[in-house]
C-alpha cells in the first residue's frame, strides 16, 4: 500500500509516511514511487556491476570525506547517491523509482531532508524538468522567484513575504514546467527551512521554531510549517512572472533597492543558480541551457540588493512587492495597447 503525495507537480507514492508532506487520497497511478528503508531486490547485483563514478563532491565533512558520491550502475540504468553520513539512495534512470536506506544513527527526518531536496531535485532533472535554486512566492496570482546561492537570503525573504500575506509555492527547489511560451512554477511542500540566525531576525529568538531534524544536535536548521499561524502555502501551480536575483548585501543608504538587468546578465544568473546541476551529463546540460535561454527571453529579470541590516528586511519585502506590482501593471498596459 502506497501513501499518496503531490510535490513539484509529481504524483508520488511512498511505502512509509514522509516527514514534511501532507498525505492525499490514494491516487492509484504515480509518477514516482518511493521505498523508504528498502533497497531494490537486485541491489547486490547492481552494486557489484562495475559502477562508474559520476560525481564526487568537493565539499568535505568533519572527517575530510566527500559529502556526496554518485555512481552510474548497470550501464547507467540506475544511479546511486551516497552521503558521508551513511544516507543512501538508488534511482532508476527514468526518474520513476527511488529506494532509500540509512543507518540507525539517522532517522526518517534525515531521509526526508535529502529526499525532498537534492534527491527529488535530481529526479526532476532526470525527467527533463529545469529547477532553479530559489524560493517562489505568490503575488497577485503570479509566481515570483527569488534566486541566489546558499546564504543569499532566499528562504528568509520568502518567510518575510509569507508573513506579509503572500503565499509560498516553494523553497530551495523551484521546479518549472515548460509550457512552450511560458513557464509554470509547481508547488513544493508546506514548509520553509531556516537557519537560527534567520529565525532570530524574523521571530525574535533562534529557538522560536522547531529543529528540522530533532535528533541531530550537529544540524541546527529550523522549519516554519506553512498553513499555520496565518502563513499560507500555495497549493496550485502559477505562471512565473518575474525573477529577482539576490545580490550581495550593501550597507549603502539606498539599500535595499531593485534594478532592471539585461537578458544576458539574467541568463548568467540562472546558469549559476540551477538546482542539482553537478549531477547533469552533457545532453542534460545542453537541454538546460536551451530552456534557460528561453526563460531569459520571456521572463523579466530584476537584481535586488538587500541591506546588511536585518532591521531593513521589512523594507526589502516592500521593495520587491511594489516593484513587481509596477512591473505587472506596465506589462498589462503594453499588452492592452
Amino acid at each position: 500500500m502506497h501513501i499518496s503525495y503531490s510535490i513539484y507537480g509529481l504524483r508520488l507514492g511512498a511505502n512509509l509516511p514522509i516527514s514534511g508532506l501532507n498525505p492525499l487520497p490514494c491516487m492509484g497511478q504515480y509518477d514516482v514511487r518511493v521505498w523508504l528503508q528498502s533497497m531494490p531486490s537486485e541491489s547486490k547485483e547492481l552494486l557489484s556491476s562495475e559502477p562508474k563514478i559520476r560525481y564526487v563532491s568537493s565539499h568535505r565533512d568533519g572527517q575530510g570525506n566527500p559529502v556526496l558520491r554518485s555512481w552510474d550502475l548497470a550501464g547507467g540504468e540506475y544511479l546511486r547517491l551516497r552521503y558521508s553520513d551513511g544516507m543512501e539512495f538508488i534511482l532508476d534512470r527514468k526518474g520513476t523509482r527511488i529506494w532509500a536506506a540509512w543507518p540507525n544513527t539517522l532517522a526518517m527526518e534525515d531521509a526526508s531532508v535529502y529526499l525532498l531536496g537534492p534527491v527529488l531535485g535530481f529526479v526532476l532533472r532526470l525527467r527533463g524538468i529545469t529547477c532553479l535554486h530559489a524560493s517562489a512566492v505568490c503575488v497577485e496570482d503570479k509566481a515570483i522567484a527569488l534566486v541566489g546561492p546558499a546564504g543569499a537570503g532566499k528562504s528568509t525573504t520568502a518567510a518575510y513575504l509569507s508573513g506579509m500575506g503572500y503565499p509560498v509555492l516553494s523553497d530551495d527547489v523551484v521546479a518549472l514546467s515548460d509550457q512552450g511560451g511560458s513557464f509554470i512554477v509547481q508547488p513544493a511542500y508546506p514548509c520553509l527551512r531556516l537557519w537560527p540566525s534567520s529565525v532570530n531576525i524574523l521571530y525574535g529568538a533562534p529557538d522560536r521554531l522547531p529543529r528540522l531534524v530533532p535528533k541531530d544536535p550537529t544540524w541546527d536548521k529550523r522549519f516554519l510549517k506553512l498553513a499555520e499561524d496565518g502563513q499560507e502555502f500555495q497549493i496550485k501551480p502559477l505562471p512565473l512572472a518575474a525573477i529577482y536575483l539576490l545580490a550581495e548585501r550593501s550597507d549603502g543608504l539606498s539599500a535595499p533597492f531593485v534594478e532592471c538587468i539585461v537578458t544576458s546578465e539574467g541568463l548568467i544568473g540562472l546558469i549559476a543558480n540551477t538546482y542539482a546541476n553537478y549531477l547533469l551529463d552533457a545532453s542534460m546540460r545542453a537541454q538546460e541551457f536551451e530552456t534557460l535561454s528561453r526563460i531569459a527571453q520571456t521572463v523579466p529579470f530584476r537584481r535586488i540588493t538587500p541591506h546588511t541590516s536585518p532591521a531593513l528586511l521589512s523594507k526589502l519585502g516592500g521593495v520587491i512587492v511594489d516593484d513587481f506590482k509596477r512591473l505587472a501593471e506596465s506589462r498589462y498596459t503594453l499588452t492592452a495597447s
